[in-house]
């Protein structure tokens, strides 16, 4: 049985503001989709912590079973400066600042944007579709909206009209916003002439001379609005209707607010069942932007190479940082706040790693199976990843005790004790040991020596060494084979 019918899994949908049962539109499909970067520049810490999140539940709705399509898309078109309407596209104005075309500055974050992630030990999403290639999409959900009366063409612009809309739905539902208090609140900017009204958001935008990245439409030479992209893209690979849709709680308003607005119009339906937003993170107690200079990019923190931490810190430690705060608090990231977590990570993966070493006895002292019921209901809890690493801590005191000879687990419950451990250490949390890991490069390293030493004696024709060599590396489980192309080795 597939562990998704023993657990019932509780979201909290930014939609409803309160937590929910899980329920997918198809038993055992999960469809998610979450917003991803605009690669105009290097993600910082603060965009990894969101896409580290939806990383673990996209790892946990795996791990209980369900079949999921996890859709992250890439901004390469569109997106205009302050989120705005007007301005330069922040694409182009890189290309222009660098001299290199809009598709180099693409390609080179896109790149930066992936190392980082598998650096981070993320798992790849089912599909990561991209802005420009879906504008003949965009461009038909445009004709879409308009032939439903709900978006007007003004020189070249097409925009799409939030009064209309709101007369029978509400502009707003997501973020709790009212459109009369948008109004109110709203003053007449330059460059905002062609709008009905200042509300209105663009669906196509008409190039000026400036703009490099421009396609062909019925309306003008242009490019397509920032929030037109994700509603094309989630609905052509999820459907008109999917499950869970997650971003940046930056991205709420008015993003988000506006996918329901043209999904909705073009469908007739609620596009998402449950919206999910994560918090911002914050540097030495500060907002983490580029705009003001505090921040801190991802691969600086492995290497060492900032002015804000003592020393460089790993992936894995990164990791377990951000997962000991619930995704929708703020967190705080420091030299300090590192450490400490460092010190954490270090206690679990040395306990995980003594697990094998561990031998079953006739009695368990432990409740193996509450533990385990404990780190599901945590997980099942809105994907609560600090409480659930608060019993994996649960399990480390037991370990130690069982080192002491304090404490002990039969054969049953020491298999279920590891399968869970490793489970939710490895697979859910995504977590590494690094440790481990050097460990067997230094291990390969020495095998590697002993193998050139042998064959050094081989040429020597010093055969008592050659086979000592070989016979002692047998007898630690290492197998030599000898072949025209060299020798290699196998761990038995």
């Amino acid at each position: 049985m597939e562990l998704y019918k023993e657990n019932q899994l509780k979201v909290y949908n930014s939609l409803s503001k309160t937590k929910e049962e899980f329920k997918p539109i198809t038993e055992g499909y999960v469809g998610m989709y979450v917003c991803g970067p605009t690669v105009y520049s290097n993600a910082h810490l603060g965009n990894v912590r969101t896409f580290m999140f939806f990383d673990v539940v996209y790892r946990y709705l795996l791990h209980l079973g369900y079949k999921v399509r996890y859709v992250r898309n890439i901004t390469d078109a569109g997106h205009l400066e302050n989120d705005a309407d007007e301005g330069e596209d922040r694409i182009s104005k890189k290309a222009r600042l660098e001299k290199i075309e809009p598709m180099e500055v693409v390609q080179k974050y896109t790149v930066d944007f992936h190392n980082v992630l598998k650096n981070y030990n993320f798992l790849p999403p089912s599909i990561e579709p991209t802005a420009t290639g879906h504008i003949v999409e965009q461009i038909e959900m445009i004709k879409e909206i308009i032939a439903k009366g709900f978006a007007y063409e003004v020189n070249g612009s097409v925009y799409f009209d939030v009064l209309e809309y709101n007369k029978n739905s509400h502009y707003g539902i997501l973020s709790g916003r009212k459109v009369e208090d948008l109004i109110h609140n709203t003053r007449t900017l330059d460059g905002q002439s062609d709008k009905k009204n200042p509300q209105d958001f663009a669906l196509w935008k008409k190039a000026d001379e400036r703009h490099i990245m421009r396609w062909p439409s019925p309306w003008s030479d242009g490019f397509p609005g920032w929030h037109l992209e994700c509603s094309v893209m989630s609905t052509k690979y999820l459907g008109e209707s999917f499950d869970i849709h997650g971003g940046g709680m930056d991205l709420k308003f008015p993003h988000h607010e506006c996918e329901i607005a043209q999904s909705q119009t073009c469908s007739g339906v609620k596009p998402v069942n449950y919206w999910m937003h994560t918090n911002m993170l914050l540097l030495n107690s500060q907002k983490m932007a580029k705009s003001t200079g505090n921040f801190i990019l991802p691969n600086e923190i492995l290497s060492g190479e900032n002015n804000i931490l003592p020393k460089a810190f790993t992936a894995s430690v990164v990791r377990f940082f951000n997962l000991q705060a619930n995704y929708r608090s703020i967190l705080d990231f420091s030299g300090e706040a590192l450490e400490a977590s460092e010190k954490g990570h270090s206690k679990l993966m040395e306990a995980v790693s003594f697990i094998d070493k561990i031998e079953a006895d006739k009695t368990s002292t432990f409740n193996v199976q509450k533990w385990k019921a404990d780190c599901y209901a945590a997980m099942n809890d809105d994907f609560n990843t600090p409480v659930l690493i608060s019993h994996l801590f649960e399990a480390v005191k037991v370990i130690n005790l069982i080192k002491e000879h304090k404490a002990s687990l039969t054969a049953e419950d020491l298999s279920v004790f590891k399968m869970t451990l490793n489970s939710f250490i490895f697979d859910v949390l995504g977590l590494l040991n690094e440790s481990a890991q050097d460990n067997s490069e230094k291990i390969n390293g020495v095998v590697e020596l002993l193998i050139k030493l042998r064959k050094e004696a081989r040429e020597n024709k010093d055969w008592a060494l050659s086979d000592q060599i070989r016979d002692e590396l047998i007898a630690l489980g290492i197998q030599l084979k000898d072949g025209r192309e060299g020798t290699t080795f196998l761990v038995n």
